[in-house]
């Protein structure tokens, strides 16, 4: 064992000391409570473009990204753009590690990587300053309801047999609609891939903290997690690729992290 990997193993075992830690735990979540009533997800940009989530959860993000190395990461939801942004300059990353991995000029422009954004309101601003910046080349941008069989079917024809696909759900948070997005893009997972549920954190927020939006305890994007892996438990279902299709929470990232709107919400592809 070399010393990377040795570190990786200590560091293994201080992420499950730290989820077992009820003091810390129970800290995280009161400074989340807080931090959620001040906005505090809001005050961040990632490359110019407000990205709407917390640090941590971009810094596990580029770890997955990085560990899965794909050719496309699908995420519904866009608002400002940000998180299709930091999706695009990890692909573009990528894009550079494999050309002076190979000794191979970097041409962007023939990147075969791309950012899938489904959004059902593009705002005229928000998509103007997304196709403006110096990584849209890598974004394709689809405006409508991403449970709509005709905008599911377009996303499906964006994505080759070879592809290496990441999908980030991010939309509207029901439960409703979550497992519609689950059911409907899950299966694009490739295997070892994983599939990002945000905001399953709703479940324990507590229950002033939702004004008037449609979801809240018990009707929000963990409920749906929770009834899309009993289907799966259930009935036995293939992914896009026709192997067979099953998930499971990768509890490593939310130990991590600690402070993350995604808790119970990192499903990968087994």
């Amino acid at each position: 064992m070399n010393r990377y990997q040795q570190f990786r193993e200590e560091c293994a075992k201080e992420v499950a000391q730290q989820a077992e830690d009820q003091t810390l735990r129970a800290a995280t979540r009161t400074w989340m409570d807080l931090a959620n009533a001040a906005k505090y997800s809001y005050h961040f940009q990632w490359l110019g473009r407000p990205v709407i989530q917390y640090p941590q959860d971009i810094v596990v993000l580029q770890e997955l990204i990085w560990e899965v190395q794909p050719t496309v990461i699908l995420e519904t939801g866009i608002a400002h753009g940000g998180s299709l942004i930091l999706s695009a300059s990890m692909l573009a990353l990528l894009d550079y590690t494999d050309a002076a991995r190979l000794g191979t000029p970097l041409l962007p422009k023939e990147s075969k990587r791309r950012v899938i954004g489904v959004d059902i309101d593009i705002r005229e601003h928000n998509r103007a300053a997304i196709e403006q910046h110096p990584l849209s080349h890598l974004i394709t941008m689809i405006e409508g309801s991403s449970t709509e069989s005709t905008i599911v079917e377009q996303v499906r024809r964006l994505i080759r047999p070879d592809d290496r696909v990441l999908v980030c759900l991010d939309s509207n948070h029901t439960h409703e609609h979550v497992l519609a997005e689950l059911q409907a893009y899950a299966p694009l997972t490739s295997k070892g891939s994983y599939c990002a549920v945000f905001d399953t954190v709703i479940e324990f927020l507590p229950s002033d903290s939702f004004g008037d939006r449609k979801w809240g305890r018990g009707d929000n994007p963990l409920t749906a997690v929770r009834s899309y892996l009993a289907e799966l438990s259930s009935a036995k279902r293939v992914g896009a690729d026709g192997q067979p299709l099953n998930f499971e929470i990768d509890q490593s990232v939310a130990n991590r992290a600690l402070i993350t709107v995604a808790p119970d919400g990192f499903l990968k592809r087994t």
